[in-house]
C-alpha cells in the first residue's frame, strides 16, 4: 500500500495531518506502511495529481475524500464531518478508507 500526504509549502497542517494518518495506519494494523510527503509546487502539478488542497491524503493514488464538485487547487483544504469543519482529515473516515484499501489489496483486486 502506498500512502502519500500531499501539501503546499509551509502548510500549517502538514505535521498534524501526518500524525492523524500515522495514527489511523497504526489503529488498523498497518503500522509498517510508510507515509511519503510530497510538496505540490504548481497549479499544473495540482491538476495532474488531482490535488484538492493542502493537506490531501492519497491511498494507492486515490483521494478517499475527493468530491466531484471540488477542483484541483493550490489552497488550504477543509474537511467536513459530523463534528464540523477541520483542516485535518477525519480519522474515522481515514481508518475506513485504509481498511478498504488493505482489504482490496489482500483480495488481489485491482485498484481503481
Amino acid at each position: 500500500m502506498k500512502v502519500e500526504l500531499l501539501v503546499v509549502e509551509d502548510c500549517p497542517n502538514e505535521g498534524p495531518a501526518g500524525a492523524v494518518v500515522r495514527r489511523a495506519l497504526d489503529e488498523v494494523g498497518l503500522s509498517t506502511v510508510r507515509i511519503t510527503v510530497r510538496v505540490v509546487t504548481s497549479q499544473a502539478e495540482a491538476e495532474q495529481l488531482g490535488f484538492l488542497g493542502s493537506p490531501s491524503v492519497l491511498i494507492d493514488g486515490r483521494d478517499p475524500f475527493a468530491e466531484a464538485h471540488h477542483r484541483p487547487a493550490m489552497a488550504c483544504r477543509l474537511y467536513r464531518d459530523d463534528t464540523g469543519v477541520s483542516g485535518l482529515p477525519p480519522i474515522r473516515r481515514l481508518r475506513q478508507a485504509l481498511k478498504q484499501a488493505a482489504d482490496t489489496t489482500a483480495q488481489g483486486t485491482p485498484q481503481r
